[in-house]
């Protein structure tokens, strides 16, 4: 559905078979989602703080925990060709506390929106000129916004032409750049920075993708097969954060700087515009699509009105680009750290009542042989919310292992618990009809 201001994109129903796309297309925006510049801003993190190797561990930890996050999740959101936030009202979180989640995945993606624009705008000011950063961070969340506006058919075609472009021009600012170098020598090199420890580093590399991770389901609704969903996971997860990941780590131990923007230039000068460019529009285009998502399953629930997904677009994309003109950039770390502990248990939960306790899974397979949303919903389900609160707080404070894991595990454990205890109940009915249109 069209309206003046942007393709609604099946935001609240369920993505009819018909309009969905071949597992390629969807793993070619899966890959630029996690081959981005983020990920180099990532990998460079990791490499001012960690040896090669130990960077390389904590890469490959981190990005277990996201592909198995992902690969469940998005096994949920091919079946049901829901988005997260409206799925999330029949696996375990009901209809208010779905509303909570659509306006915890839109802060936070919010938020990496505005870190998306903050990247690209430092690298516009040093390299362009004629602005300055901040007016550069509007100039492109706005752009990236136009783009969203037009739907996933759009997003497809975008990235089609910037994850090949980034690709080459990252290709070459490694080469031109590590062939200045020897490279036994960069991968026994001491780090420049304060040292990062492994649980801190995978923290770190499972945080910075985590939310990515958990709304899975607002891009595989368009797959066509759960055997998609698992190849386009494997194949973008572990090549980005492997591929891109540790030319990160590779390139701050050769510039001895965690800056991106100051690697690029040091090693591609002006071009490397075009890396800056090409490596954010296509993670931040799904940054703003899914958050988007999420401000409709919002405010269609709590103040039951029918916003077009283009008009929650269009507000997002505002705030984001503000957001990154105020210098978001500046907490990073701290942001993918409680990214790390607060999102995973979403997914222990929805995965422990899709898969596992089954509760309101009769609901879901009864009205998709029709095509169509479950009539009514649980309004809440505080055993879910108390079990969240607590798996995300042990995550945060518990210094034993992973926060991630642990978090993750945690809330999946405790809600089959207590599904097999019965204490898994609704409490209010909410009917699931449409909004009132605005």
């Amino acid at each position: 559905m069209a309206s003046s201001v942007g393709v609604d994109d099946f935001a609240t129903t369920r993505v009819p078979l018909g309009a969905r796309y071949s597992w390629w297309s969807v793993a070619v925006q899966r890959f630029g989602q996690i081959s981005a510049l983020s990920q180099f801003l990532l990998g460079a993190t990791l490499g001012f703080g960690m040896k090669f190797w130990d960077a390389f561990l904590a890469l490959t930890l981190g990005a277990v925990i996201l592909e198995v996050v992902a690969i469940f999740v998005g096994i949920m959101g091919v079946r049901e060709g829901l988005s997260t936030s409206m799925l999330a009202r029949w696996t375990g979180f009901g209809r208010a506390g779905s509303a909570l989640i659509g306006l915890a995945i839109g802060i936070s993606l919010i938020g990496w929106f505005g870190i998306q624009s903050a990247v690209s705008a430092q690298g516009l000011a040093l390299l362009v000129g004629g602005l300055p950063a901040w007016a550069w961070s509007l100039v492109f969340g706005l752009l990236v916004t136009a783009i969203v506006l037009r739907g996933f058919h759009s997003m497809t075609w975008t990235a089609y032409v910037t994850v090949p472009a980034f690709l080459i021009l990252v290709g070459w600012s490694i080469i031109t750049e590590l062939s200045r170098h020897d490279l036994g020598g960069l991968v026994a090199s001491a780090p420049a920075g304060p040292q990062l420890t492994l649980l801190q580093g995978t923290t770190l590399v499972a945080g910075g993708f985590i939310v990515g991770a958990v709304i899975t389901p607002d891009m595989t609704r368009f797959n066509r097969s759960a055997a998609d969903v698992v190849k386009q996971t494997l194949l973008g997860i572990t090549l980005g954060e492997y591929a891109i990941g540790l030319a990160g780590v590779l390139l701050a131990h050769a510039v001895r700087s965690p800056d991106i923007t100051t690697i690029v230039t040091s090693s591609v000068g002006w071009v490397g515009i075009l890396v800056v460019v090409a490596g954010t529009v296509k993670i931040n285009d799904w940054n703003l699509y899914s958050s988007g998502l999420g401000l409709v399953t919002f405010v269609g629930t709590v103040f039951g009105r029918r916003v077009n997904r283009g008009v929650a677009t269009a507000v997002v994309g505002v705030v984001g680009s503000v957001l990154a003109a105020a210098g978001i950039l500046d907490q990073f770390i701290e942001f993918l750290t409680v990214l790390g502990v607060a999102f995973p248990p979403i997914a222990g939960i929805m995965v422990a009542e899709y898969f596992v306790v089954r509760r309101w899974r009769g609901d879901l397979e009864t009205s998709r042989a029709t095509g169509t949303v479950p009539p009514t919903a649980p309004t809440w389900v505080p055993a879910t919310l108390v079990i969240w609160l607590a798996a995300a707080l042990f995550g945060k404070f518990v210094e034993v292992g992973l926060g991630s894991i642990n978090s993750l595990v945690l809330a999946f454990v405790l809600y089959v618990i207590a599904g097999r205890l019965g204490l898994v109940r609704g409490v209010g009915v909410s009917r699931t009809a449409e909004p009132v249109s605005v």
